[in-house]
């Protein structure tokens, strides 16, 4: 199966302190840097998402937006 254009996928490893690493590729990818600040998003039933900086107004909508059969 052909991987989507644009669609990514990495695993990351959480460490004792709960830290994790981002994958060198996607740093570089999302022009992540030393010291930046990361928002992550949290949906139970969808996971946790580390939106880039440019897309989180966007991105962060479309995570929380519910329908009706979300809220039963």
């Amino acid at each position: 199966m052909p991987k989507p254009k644009g669609k990514y996928a990495w695993t990351a490893t959480v460490g004792e302190k709960g830290q994790i690493v981002i994958p060198k590729q996607a740093r570089e990818l999302f022009d992540i840097k030393s010291g930046d600040t990361l928002v992550l998003l949290g949906d139970e039933k969808r996971g946790i998402a580390i939106p880039p900086k440019a897309m989180f107004s966007s991105f962060a909508a479309a995570v929380f937006d519910t329908d009706e059969e979300d809220e039963r």
